[in-house]
């Protein structure tokens, strides 16, 4: 999962350049969760995007960058069940 969350649906991706489905479920998964927690939080060397704007970068890259269905469940987790990234 971890060696595979950096790929990208149309193979922008790296390590190797995975496609679809050669990337498996749950690196889609953290890929998506990796995305939004990194521009919508501080850090050090830039400013938060925030997570509005976070959200609508993932929803732009739905079925290109990230896969769809999980596109989707991300967004009914802010969107309908009021989600907030926990602040640490």
């Amino acid at each position: 999962m971890a060696y595979q969350h950096h790929e990208r649906l149309e193979g922008s991706g790296y390590p190797n350049g995975l496609k679809t489905n050669y990337i498996i479920l749950e690196s889609r998964i953290i890929a998506l969760a990796d995305t939004i927690e990194a521009m919508a939080s501080h850090r050090p060397y830039r400013a938060a995007i925030g997570l509005d704007q976070a959200l609508k970068v993932i929803e732009e890259g739905k079925g290109t960058l990230f896969d769809e269905s999980v596109v989707d469940a991300c967004l009914r987790l802010f969107k309908e069940k009021n989600y907030q990234i926990p602040v640490t």
